[in-house]
């Protein structure tokens, strides 16, 4: 992992372009490599050719859902230590609890602050 204060290389999958664009700007505004991609498909060849340190996904996807897409990256022996923090316009029991069984670290509610990604960015860097 990265040491604190280091540049991460986050990916961040997300199908609103909004929250897309907001997660760039708060990482890159800290120092962070960011990758961007839509959806489950777009963010499996993303994973393999830019090998990011940190993935933030979205849970509420088309095609390839948030859970689906947790599952076959961590199911990859290169990718199974890769911190990944689903994203969730729900704050639900189930939805965190699903998530830690497809083998999340984390979860952050939509809409979340600058703080809150720098934090997790921070929090998963360190470990």
């Amino acid at each position: 992992m990265v040491s604190n204060g280091a540049a991460c290389k986050v990916l961040v999958i997300d199908d609103s372009n909004t929250i897309r664009r907001s997660a760039e700007i708060f990482l890159k505004q800290g120092g962070h490599d960011v990758v961007l991609a839509e959806d489950g498909f777009d963010a499996l060849a993303k994973v393999n050719d830019h090998q990011p340190q940190l993935i933030f996904c979205d849970i509420l996807m088309p095609r390839l859902d948030g859970y689906q897409t947790c599952a076959i990256i961590k199911r990859n022996a290169k990718f199974s230590g890769v911190p990944v923090v689903m994203l969730s316009s729900k704050d639900g029991v189930f939805d965190k609890a699903r998530g830690r069984m497809v083998g999340s670290h984390d979860y952050l509610t939509k809409p979340f602050t600058k703080d809150q990604l720098l934090q997790a960015v921070q929090q998963f860097s360190d470990a």
